[in-house]
């Protein structure tokens, strides 16, 4: 009897032994697998598992680690040392401002999350300064809940569901946050398609960011924030000559500037040729359609530069050397069909004397105390689609037609007197989609340059260390190597 009692106890501490490692069992696994199932009303409801949020942004581009120019000296080094300090100073607050106006504050990165049950506009809402605009593409796209809520906050302008309706749930009208909810799903989504964005800033060119949620669930997306601008437009008449205006810096080289013109003539007898001239004791130039600007002695090739491009009335214009010669094969058409063909091509380059040179600029930003660096390397980048011989490059020889409007947004820097001709192309990196073609030829006359002219087109060496401190400020470089 004693036995058999034994026996029953072992056997019912053994059984609950063994019931209580498979609940544990089934707890641990309720805890560890998915998907979760809880009884809610008699009725199977699947829950969305509770993933970490994920770290989708915005991310700051952060501060670039300082550039190297290989064998060449830093450009601060013909800066005074007592003006050092200052310098730098000013040429911080400079950069610290040129940020702002580039937009570089709204430059950050966002990524969009694997899996979310938001929908939105990810790029390409632009709105403008102060005005209500209808946000497209906001919804939610989720399993049955009881209620549905979303939220929204934004940091310039407000946010305001239009024509809400008796019973409808919008908390934060007008203002920087708002939420909306809602038992139906399809009347949130019917809100969500009214909801609108107002900024409350005037900023030409700026941009905001907007954070849309959903439990716990997330997204970002930007706003474009633009004034519009008006097109500027350049009738191209019927030929050539309302099509492109023949410019020429001249200084003290008068017969071959004479050369120059007559050349040109022989081919087109009525095309428009400006002259910026700044000789020490100009000498008339004369003939049909030619316009010529005496400026003060010595200005140099830069300011002459800005000066012709300011008179161009053309959408184009071909820039030409005053020792140049137009040849018979020399054909301001075949520029013309190349930069009418590829409208977002702004500079063409050809050849002279058979001299096609093209360069690159390798740039690296640098930090914002060092500033970047630039080295010109003589090479091309890819082929022009659809003509052969002609190339993608960052600069091009002094033969080169320029669309107008272009290049008058990046100008000469008239602080370049006499040896400047890459620093255009730097001041126009990134903003002028350049080219160079084989086949675009003019000539280069044989001369001898008098003393007087050898003597300015190469300056002393004091020059070229005012313009490595110039650049260092101007273009915020640590160092530049040609």
């Amino acid at each position: 009897m004693y036995g058999s009692r034994r026996t029953l106890f072992l056997v019912i501490v053994l059984s609950g032994s063994l019931l209580a490692l498979f609940y544990a069992g089934m707890v641990f696994w309720s805890k560890n697998s998915l998907p979760v199932m809880r009884l809610s009303n008699c009725h199977h409801v699947s829950e969305i598992p509770d993933f970490p949020r994920p770290n989708i942004g915005p991310f700051r581009n952060e501060n670039p680690a300082p550039c190297t120019c290989q064998k060449t000296n830093p450009a601060n080094q013909f800066v005074s040392k007592d003006d050092m300090d200052d310098l730098q100073k000013r040429r911080a607050e400079e950069f610290r401002q040129h940020q702002i106006r580039s937009g570089k504050e709204n430059d950050v990165l966002l990524l969009v999350p694997a899996n979310t049950p938001l929908q939105y506009p990810m790029r390409g809402f632009r709105v403008t300064p102060m005005n209500k605009t209808l946000i497209p593409g906001l919804a939610l796209q989720t399993q049955k809940r009881a209620v549905y809520k979303v939220s929204l906050r934004v940091h310039k302008g407000v946010l305001s569901v239009m024509n809400v309706q008796e019973g409808e749930q919008v908390e934060g009208q007008n203002e920087q946050h708002l939420s909306i909810s809602s038992s139906s799903l399809q009347q949130l989504n019917d809100l969500l398609s009214r909801l609108t964005y107002t900024s409350t800033i005037y900023h030409i060119k700026t941009e905001d960011l907007a954070y849309f949620s959903f439990e716990n669930h997330e997204v970002i997306f930007p706003i474009e924030i633009r004034r519009l601008s008006v097109p500027v437009l350049f009738d191209m008449g019927k030929d050539v000559n309302s099509q492109v205006t023949v410019l020429v810096k001249a200084f003290l080289r008068y017969n071959e500037l004479n050369v120059l013109i007559n050349s040109i003539r022989v081919n087109y007898p009525k095309i428009k040729i400006i002259v910026a001239d700044d000789s020490l004791n100009p000498e008339k130039v004369v003939g049909d359609n030619i316009e010529h600007y005496i400026m003060p002695p010595a200005q140099g090739w830069f300011a002459g530069r800005n000066l012709a491009v300011s008179q161009v009335t053309t959408k184009y214009f071909l820039w030409v050397d005053d020792d140049f010669v137009f040849l018979n094969e020399t054909r301001i058409e075949s520029f013309v069909n190349i930069m009418e063909a590829v409208p977002e091509l702004d500079v063409v380059g050809g050849q002279v004397g058979g001299n096609q040179f093209a360069f690159q600029l390798k740039y690296e930003e640098g930090n914002s105390e060092e500033g970047g660096c630039i080295t010109r390397v003589t090479r091309t980048h890819a082929p022009l689609p659809g003509f052969k011989g002609c190339f993608f490059a960052d600069g091009v020889v002094n033969y080169f037609l320029g669309r107008t409007e272009a290049v008058r947004r990046v100008g000469f820097d008239p602080f370049l007197k006499r040896v400047a001709h890459t620093e255009f192309f730097i001041d126009g990196l990134g903003d002028l989609l350049v080219a160079t073609c084989k086949g675009l030829s003019i000539g280069h006359q044989k001369h001898g340059s008098t003393n007087k002219y050898g003597s300015y087109r190469h300056p002393p060496r004091s020059d070229s260390q005012a313009k490595m401190t110039h650049h260092f400020f101007k273009n915020h470089l640590k160092c530049i190597k040609y």
